[in-house]
């Protein structure tokens, strides 16, 4: 399981680091909008909230602009009503791709999705075409680093953790959705603290492509990423070590 992390992770730490600060900040607000109109401004009592919180932090977001976001998601500010909706698409070589996304307009949002997949190799497909490859898990990935892999698998199997793996430098603790906040927080109450924690949608099985045919991949996903209404994408390609360096 821990390969599906590869690439995302390198994503997280990109962006934590990256210079387009105004596009990363504009998801980050989004997303954050959403979870509070689904879920209340209290990051305290609406988990979804606090992990949005959470991510915002972890690339650096101003604390003015995410209480901004919370407010605008409550009603206290005004603002847009962003819809979450997931589309389903083919990369190349007819590997499966998921978009979450948040629009408030759908029929732009398609439009994108769908040149951009045809100009990368890739297809729109209908709803449930790939979905059904994937689970929605809970995902936490702790730094390797300064981290005993042993001892935190103990601690994360104990609290609910279906999965522990490491690969490379992460270890990756795989949850039931619903368990996700029991075993974040436990860790963290022993004093691991995770690099990331999110809702995922994971897929069932690995799909293994040429280098070169993960580094189209990889371009066609960067392309995606930076369409203003795509929050997260899932693949289930398997992206090796020696694909990563050739991407630099």
């Amino acid at each position: 399981m821990a390969g599906h992390s590869k690439w995302a992770n390198i994503k997280h730490r990109k962006a934590a680091t990256d210079a387009k600060k105004g596009k990363v900040y504009t998801k980050m607000a989004r997303e954050i909008e959403s979870a509070a109109r689904q879920g209340g401004g209290e990051p305290e009592s609406n988990y979804t909230l606090r992990l949005a919180i959470d991510k915002a932090k972890g690339v650096n977001m101003p604390n003015d602009n995410i209480a901004r976001a919370i407010k605008r998601g409550t009603g206290e500010l005004q603002g847009d009503a962003f819809e979450e909706i997931y589309y389903e698409g083919y990369g190349p070589n007819g590997t499966a791709i998921i978009f979450k996304c948040l629009t408030d307009n759908r029929n732009r949002t398609v439009g994108e999705l769908r040149s951009t997949l045809k100009k990368g190799g890739g297809t729109l497909a209908e709803s449930g075409a790939v979905a059904w490859q994937f689970e929605n898990k809970g995902i936490i990935t702790i730094p390797l680093e300064g981290n005993d892999p042993d001892e935190i698998m103990l601690l994360a199997i104990d609290a609910g953790a279906e999965d522990v793996e490491v690969e490379d430098d992460i270890i990756e603790v795989v949850t039931a959705r619903t368990d996700l906040q029991k075993v974040a927080e436990e860790l963290k109450k022993n004093g691991i603290q995770p690099e990331n924690v999110e809702l995922a949608m994971v897929p069932q099985h690995l799909v293994s492509l040429s280098v070169e045919e993960q580094l189209q991949a990889m371009g066609l996903i960067e392309r995606l990423e930076e369409l203003d209404d795509v929050q997260e994408i899932y693949t289930n390609i398997d992206f090796t070590q020696e694909a990563m360096e050739a991407a630099g």
